[in-house]
């Protein structure tokens, strides 16, 4: 029987394909490519080159592949796109899951794991943040994250499609071997854009401000290690075959690092120095966001094996150097 990695070319998927390919899992691919990587497709996976919303193309690889479970990563993802675009992200990530889950439902497919964000918390009323918090999205990237696991939830109730959904905070870090890592063309995540001014492509990194009410002044997010979050997902997937129970789970180290810190550990982690640039804040962030990782530790077993942010950076500097 295979697994069934939806959006597995792109940074998180193609990470969790390796690590189940590993594991011995038979792995099936399913990528757009809008926004995945032909280089990140492991070449022991089986890889459909589709778009989720084409129903006969999604049943076509329902039809050919002994599929068991699904984990799903095949959304559009930029908070400020969502803003500027929120027809094409409402189009994408919930219609798209829409097709996935019909598609499911027919083929008798009962396991998803999901993965979800923080997103779906908006500005958070406590720090850190619980699993049981007020789910009040402030972008349309949060909200179909939200609408998506709400879709789940009463396909669970209807069909008995059990499902844990991930929210996870700032995904980083790359594999240890250097072959695969973060792309995303335009970047926009912090660690990547630091490290692109020692990779002489940008000539600093901006910091969007330095006035809130943190340590040092400037926004304080939960790092987590790809690999981890990778792990996470297979043993979502596991946890699904083994109690068929459906889930919400928070993802994270539990720990917050500000953005100047994050900065100095990568001056450390590549021996080189990073000009900063201070510009206004940008609206929309908030100035603190970690997650309470109990329930995951609790519930999946999961503990993160890469808590030192230096050796995260780290792992994404062998990654980019090897791609110069």
């Amino acid at each position: 029987m295979a697994i069934l990695v939806v959006g597995g070319a792109g940074y998180i998927g193609s990470h969790t394909v390796y690590a189940l390919v590993e594991r011995g899992e038979d792995v099936v691919i399913v990528d757009n490519l809008q926004t995945g990587f032909p280089q990140l497709i492991h070449p022991n996976a089986r890889f459909y080159e589709g778009d989720l919303r084409d129903k006969a193309f999604l049943e076509s690889v329902f039809e050919k592949e002994p599929i068991e479970g699904v984990i799903h990563f095949a959304a559009n993802s930029l908070v400020g796109v969502s803003m500027k675009e929120p027809l094409e992200y409402f189009d994408n990530n919930v219609y798209g899951t829409l097709v996935l889950l019909e598609t499911m439902k027919k083929f008798n497919v009962k396991h998803i794991v999901f993965s979800s964000t923080a997103a779906t918390y908006g500005e958070p009323k406590r720090i850190p943040i619980e699993e049981s918090d007020a789910t009040e999205p402030t972008n349309p990237y949060g909200e179909t994250k939200l609408t998506m696991e709400k879709m789940m939830k009463w396909c669970d109730q209807a069909y008995g499609m059990k499902y844990v959904a991930l929210r996870y905070f700032n995904a980083c870090g790359a594999h240890p071997n250097g072959k695969i890592g973060e792309l995303h063309d335009p970047e926009t995540h912090l660690i990547p854009l630091i490290l692109q001014v020692p990779l002489n492509k940008r000539p600093h990194i901006c910091v969007f401000g330095n006035d809130y009410p943190t340590k040092d002044g400037t926004c304080i997010r939960d790092y987590i290690h790809v690999c981890d979050l990778a792990d996470a997902h297979i043993r979502a997937l596991e946890y699904l075959k083994a109690h068929n129970q459906s889930e919400t789970i928070n993802l994270g180290n539990g720990e917050g690092y500000s953005v100047l810190e994050i900065i100095e550990a990568a001056k450390k982690a590549t021996g080189q120095p990073i000009e900063v640039k201070i510009e206004p804040r940008r609206p929309g962030d908030p100035a603190k966001l970690v997650a309470n990782t109990q329930k995951v530790r609790d519930v999946l077993g999961w503990t993160p094996r890469y808590t030192d942010v230096e050796e995260i950076i780290r792992t994404a500097w062998n990654f980019y150097t090897r791609q110069v």
